[in-house]
């Protein structure tokens, strides 16, 4: 009998550039991007997998995993530092005599980690992207699949019908039973959306994967190639329907959208549930001090803070500083990022280290110009006094004093 079987393992697919967040990930993968004042996004799908029980969870990474293998290390926040399963890193690795080759596709990086999977020898996979923030127990999602009898199970989302045109919808039958997947359909026949969060009976699942390696045609991805390929062959899809806050950020907008959402507990997750806790590695800081003159309301304020000016409707996570007469409104202050005497930053992100400097003006509030959008400065860059960053623009360099970007 093999001693490290597992039940279920989850593969948590974190390899994501995050093309849509270039200004912030220029540095660091997609979910490692910090999120909510003290979190970063992977700690959502983590906390999930401990929360329902699954003590293995492989993190695939690819891109920039540097800062991204630190935070996770040994996975104790997140009572991950077990020696029979716990986190395990798994990046690209070269074989022998092989061209090494980077994920071709999520499909591709499941298989490249199936030799890991036989180790625990599970019944069920859970498959999970590392871009989503919600709370969910998988534990109910396996059971639906178990008693089901499913080779695959989908998590869905309802969504309105126009916005099904932007989603892979599931059309199902009475029985929730999947019967056909369309990609972003023009005419959508159910809102039923894919959250990209799948449970595969691991003996099936391990067939299909060395079949699509096998296919030159293919593009080995799990949306595009497995999930339609397991339809054709007749296989039991279920649809595992979803109640609650989810929001796929992989865009600036989306993120700050999330990022807001988190001032409107009743709009989002509720951070204080007792009974599911979402862990996080965090530095430990000084509690954030407010000066004589500050005047801060609706705002995520974090340790290690200094605030001596205005700040509203904000998040800002540790170590920020926000010096007298400056005003920061509807924006997001990575970790350590300042904002100089009277400087005005409204409709924002700036990234981790990022400096405005005095006077300088960093976005508005939304107006009628169709290039508005939420202006973005890239972690490590200053803004020079004076200097204006117009809204929907994402800075990577450094903006001289009096310039406009």
């Amino acid at each position: 009998m093999n001693e490290m079987k597992k039940e279920v393992v989850a593969m948590l697919l974190a390899g994501g550039q995050g093309s849509r967040l270039y200004a912030l990930t220029s540095h660091v993968a997609k979910p490692a991007v910090p999120f909510g004042g003290k979190y970063r996004i992977i700690d959502f799908p983590l906390s999930n997998c401990v929360n329902s029980g699954i003590d293995t969870v492989g993190v695939l990474t690819q891109y920039r995993p540097l800062e991204l293998n630190s935070y996770i290390g040994n996975g104790q926040p997140w009572d991950l530092d077990r020696s029979d399963g716990g986190v395990h890193i798994l990046p690209p690795y070269m074989r022998e005599g092989d061209q090494g080759t980077w994920y071709k596709g999520t499909a591709n990086a499941i298989y490249q980690n199936i030799g890991f999977l036989d180790l625990y020898d599970p019944e069920y996979v859970v498959i999970l992207s590392g871009d989503h923030i919600y709370k969910m127990n998988y534990a109910d999602m396996v059971d639906l699949h178990k008693k089901s009898g499913a080779a695959c199970t989908i998590s869905v989302l309802e969504v309105t019908m126009e916005e099904a045109t932007r989603f892979g919808i599931m059309n199902v039958d009475e029985n929730d039973r999947i019967y056909e997947f369309e990609e972003k359909p023009a005419q959508p026949k159910s809102n039923l959306a894919s959250m990209g969060i799948y449970v595969f009976t691991w003996s099936k699942l391990r067939q299909y994967l060395i079949d699509d390696e096998a296919d030159p045609a293919s593009t080995n991805d799990f949306g595009k190639n497995i999930i339609p390929n397991m339809l054709a062959a007749n296989e039991v899809m279920m649809a595992y329907r979803f109640h609650g806050y989810w929001k796929d950020v992989g865009t600036i907008n989306s993120l700050w959208d999330a990022n807001m959402d988190m001032l409107a507990p009743r709009n989002s997750i509720d951070l204080y549930d007792p009974d599911w806790p979402i862990y996080a590695r965090t530095p430990v800081k000084p509690p954030h001090v407010t000066g004589p003159n500050a005047h801060i309301s609706h705002s995520l304020v974090t340790g290690g803070s200094r605030v001596d000016g205005t700040v509203e409707n904000s998040v800002l996570f540790h170590s920020v500083t926000v010096e007298e007469g400056a005003s920061v409104q509807y924006s997001i202050l990575m970790p350590g990022a300042v904002v100089r005497a009277g400087a005005q930053v409204s409709y924002a992100i700036v990234a981790e280290a990022a400096v405005i400097e005095a006077g300088a003006v960093v976005g508005s509030a939304p107006n009628d110009d169709p290039k508005w959008g939420i202006a973005v400065v890239a972690s490590g860059v200053a803004v020079g006094e004076q200097a204006v960053v117009s809204p929907g623009a994402m800075v990577r360099e450094a903006v001289k004093g009096g310039d406009r970007a």
